[in-house]
């Protein structure tokens, strides 16, 4: 894959199939298998899930963009939103060694995210909005 695939939604649910979709196609193009597509996919629309959530609160006409390109063995998936800022480092970590009757309900997207992906990096400045970059190193 030479150019960089681009998608921009408005921050509804009914959109995740076809986020779902794209990533699925621009993978695909960079060589990924399929277990790596499915892990990309599943990283993507937590991201986009909680983008929809918690930086724009259900509020539907929010754009969120994304863009996936190779670059050299890394697939890099960026998806920008203009929502609430997000700090990571404010998310508190999640007990997973808990039974589950004990553990709070969500919170684990993050959690998730980095464990499906190589490289997950958040980015908030004023006037540029949330920026998270994730990386999925290409095994052939």
């Amino acid at each position: 894959m030479n150019q960089p695939f681009s998608l921009s939604v408005k921050s509804q649910v009914e959109n995740l199939a076809e986020i779902a979709d794209f990533v699925e196609q621009a993978a695909s193009a960079s060589g990924l298998n399929e277990k790596q597509i499915y892990d990309v996919q599943m990283a993507v629309d937590e991201a986009c899930t909680n983008v929809i959530e918690h930086a724009y609160h259900g509020w539907r006409e929010g754009t969120i963009d994304l863009t996936c390109e190779q670059r050299g063995k890394e697939f890099v998936v960026v998806i920008q939103d203009w929502g609430d800022p997000f700090d990571p480092s404010k998310v508190a970590k999640p007990r997973t060694h808990e039974s589950l009757a004990r553990r709070h309900v969500g919170g684990l997207g993050l959690f998730f995210m980095r464990k499906l992906m190589d490289r997950v990096e958040f980015d908030f400045s004023s006037g540029q909005g949330n920026r998270l970059t994730m990386v999925k190193k290409i095994k052939r």
